[in-house]
């Protein structure tokens, strides 16, 4: 009996619990509805913009940005850094901080989390599939699944096909790099150039702008040129700012290389660039002038390809310069938005961060020198093609390439007492195992480990050369590679606040797509 009587109570119970799970679940479910619901109605209630900027730093997460505030922000306050205040006894002027670049000032501000497939440290490709597609992938692919067998659509094809938006591609670096690429290619490997290059001609995007095509003639030289090609596509292939400058929204589909190509065929450093070269501003006011034409919309990529180079190199001064360029290029949309003020969005996000960079060094303890940066007048990257070859070929002496270092970096070994570019003893002889390194000996080449950190894969005395003065201004790095910071993802305009908030990278596109309804 007493065992009839436990049975019932246990079915009484169990009863119940059932009763409960089922009217949990259905709440559950009906919340899922709802909220699903109310996802499809907001998506529903947005506009869709007319005009679209997506600006892409290559490498630029936060610190790039900050860093680039700051010394623009230590330029403007010339009297905090005459008084130098110390930290022991807290007197002379007071820091005024940061001059915030203008996208820093948009109205929504997001975070985008940036791991691929295969690594919380991911590169261009991967990334940049995420932001054009909607999908993770591995490192190295463009807009295909990990198989590398299924391709997904970008969100500027689309527009192309779906919505008779015009499509514009610019980049400081080659055209068929990997995050251009993300916008129109389909590959396995972000190195299969050529193919990357007939999938640009394929597109029939109205407007590509910037650096050269790598492998024009195939990996082996033997195929058939890709601007011969382009213009039997129907593109006109413009290699000169006067041709540049002469295109207007009648020109159907264009191809405009940069005329001062620089290293690796890209466009040169900004600081670099002269005032008779084009910079990116330049390339993205032609674009919309191109990409103004009789359609429905355009919708336009920028990236600035080099301060994801620039970092790689650990080069602080030019990373700056070019995230200024970028600012820059951002200015001609927040331009033209004034006068569409209704529809247009303007983004402005990374694929993922370069180099580790970091606003702090352990040899300044807490201070900050950014002004010292001002100093370098040249890149890394021309400082190796101009002067770095001619040490090698001439076997210039030292006590030669201390007075070019001094010339354009600003560096010296005698000076006046609290002089922040003098080398210390530490310092020099840094800079002389770089030279012998570099000019005497094996460069470039494969390192041991403790080599690998003092250069990288980069020219030893470049690369010791911009370690000195990041180190002597407070900036520092902690890779040659790419890292796992989030980037942010800030937005002016049509639907700006949906930006606002930190979810994954993929999380760009499908906010995009929802508001340009494409499918």
């Amino acid at each position: 009996m007493k065992k009839i009587v436990s049975a019932l109570l246990s079915l009484t119970m169990l009863a119940g619990i059932l009763v409960g799970c089922g009217v949990q679940a259905a709440d559950v479910e009906q919340q899922d509805t709802n909220e699903l619901s109310a996802t499809v109605t907001q998506n529903a209630n947005l506009k869709t913009p007319k005009y679209v900027f997506l600006f892409i730093g290559d490498g630029m997460s936060y610190p790039q940005i900050q860093s680039t505030a700051d010394y623009l922000g230590a330029l403007n306050d010339e009297d905090y850094f005459q008084a130098q205040p110390s930290l022991d006894d807290n007197q002379g002027a007071t820091l005024d901080g940061p001059e915030y670049l203008n996208f820093m000032n948009f109205e929504a501000a997001g975070s985008a989390v940036t791991y691929d497939s295969n690594s919380f440290a991911p590169d261009s490709a991967s990334t940049a599939t995420s932001i054009a597609t909607g999908y993770k992938t591995y490192s190295g692919s463009i807009n295909v699944d990990e198989t590398g067998t299924v391709e997904y659509e970008t969100i500027a094809e689309k527009l192309h096909s779906q919505k008779d938006y015009s499509i514009g591609v610019i980049t400081s670096v080659n055209l068929n790099h990997a995050t251009p690429a993300a916008f129109y290619a389909h590959q396995a490997s972000r190195n299969d150039y050529y193919d990357i290059g007939l999938e640009l001609i394929d597109s029939e995007f109205e407007y590509f702008a910037g650096g050269g095509l790598l492998s024009p003639d195939g990996a082996d030289g033997n195929q058939e040129n890709l601007y011969d090609l382009a213009e039997a596509a129907g593109y006109q292939v413009v290699n000169t700012q006067a041709d540049a400058e002469a295109l207007t929204a009648d020109d159907d589909k264009v191809i405009v290389i940069d005329e001062h190509l620089a290293d690796s065929d890209a466009m040169a450093y900004e600081i670099d660039r002269t005032d008779d070269m084009w910079s990116l501003a330049d390339y993205v006011e032609k674009g919309i002038e191109v990409l103004s034409d009789d359609r429905d919309g355009f919708f336009l990529m920028c990236e600035g390809g080099k301060i994801d180079w620039a970092c790689h190199a650990n080069d602080a001064a030019s990373t700056i310069h070019d995230t200024i360029a970028l600012a820059d290029a951002v200015q001609v949309a927040i331009d033209f938005a004034a006068e569409h003020p209704s529809e247009t969005l303007i983004l402005v996000t990374g694929d993922h961060e370069t180099g580790g960079l970091t606003i702090g060094f352990a040899g300044t303890d807490y201070d900050t020198y950014l002004t010292l940066l001002e100093n370098q007048k040249i890149s890394f990257a021309k400082y190796d093609s101009d002067y770095v070859a001619d040490y090698k070929a001439n076997k210039t002496s030292f006590e030669e390439v201390l007075a070019d270092v001094e010339e354009l970096f600003g560096l010296k070994t005698e000076g006046e007492e609290g002089d922040k570019l003098v080398l210390t003893e530490y310092e020099l002889e840094q800079l002389r195992a770089a030279y012998e390194k570099s000019v005497n000996g094996t460069a470039a080449s494969e390192y041991e480990q403790e080599e690998y950190v003092l250069y990288g894969t980069y020219e030893p005395l470049s690369v010791t050369i911009t370690h000195i003065i990041n180190n002597k201004s407070g900036i520092s790095f902690t890779s040659y590679s790419h890292t796992g910071l989030p980037v942010a993802v800030l937005a002016e305009g049509v639907n700006a606040e949906v930006f606002n908030g930190y979810y994954d990278n993929t999380e760009i596109y499908n906010k995009l797509a929802d508001m340009l309804k494409v499918r």
